[in-house]
């Protein structure tokens, strides 16, 4: 595995404690950490400044105090393919996590706060994920196998269903609109119905119409 002192960090965390305590910790384990942001829109210039082997990112973080740390580290798994992500967060978000953890190049963990008890598992998780393995809290792993055992479908109205019918033969929502006798934005709120329900992250509106069509199509 690569030694910790040859690995550039960036940290990104809103609670000025956490971060320099982060940054205390990462820097007595031997790494550099080259950065240290308190919001999400500021990760992804750092990482493109100052090219990290590994990102520690938290979740929840401005300017949203939701996912924008996690969908942060979406857009830089995209933009720098070698990064190494790992997510430190007291919740589990499992959609765009779900995202991260499944295009199957690893390098990538997902570790709860109150359960990294020492600095022998963030020391760990840092070099299992920067050789290009996996890193996975227990409750994080139980969480993804729960809602990929749902049935993705299951939540949605007739309405919503016939909706994505028509999503899936190629239908433009003008076009449902006309086959359904209802405004076009009504359509418009159906798909975003169906998106909500079905927990697909929002990566542009193309996207999720995309996957959910292989969704439908593959509960056929």
């Amino acid at each position: 595995m690569r030694p910790l002192d040859r690995l550039k960090v960036v940290v990104a965390d809103d609670s000025v404690l956490l971060r320099e305590g982060l940054v205390r910790l990462l820097t007595e384990a031997g790494c550099t950490v080259v950065a240290a942001v308190a919001d999400a829109p500021a990760l992804l210039p750092a990482i493109a400044e100052h090219q990290p082997d590994v990102a520690v990112v938290d979740i929840r973080m401005p300017p949203q105090m939701t996912d924008d740390g996690l969908r942060a580290a979406v857009e830089a798994r995209a933009a720098y393919p070698e990064l190494a992500v790992l997510m430190l967060s007291a919740y589990i978000e499992l959609s765009y996590a779900d995202v991260l953890l499944a295009d199957g190049r690893g390098r990538v963990g997902y570790l709860l706060k109150d359960r990294v008890t020492s600095l022998d598992a963030l020391v760990d998780a840092l070099r299992t994920i920067s050789s290009g393995g996996t890193v996975l809290d227990p409750e994080v792993v139980a969480q993804l196998l729960v809602a990929r055992r749902a049935d993705p479908l299951a939540r949605l109205t007739p309405r919503e269903r016939e909706v994505l019918a028509l999503m899936a033969e190629g239908r433009s929502n003008a076009a449902i609109a006309a086959r359904l006798v209802v405004s076009a934005g009504a359509v418009e709120k159906h798909i975003s119905n169906i998106f909500a329900k079905m927990d697909l992250p929002d990566l542009g509106a193309d996207n999720r119409r995309v996957l959910a069509v292989l969704t439908w199509l593959g509960s056929r």
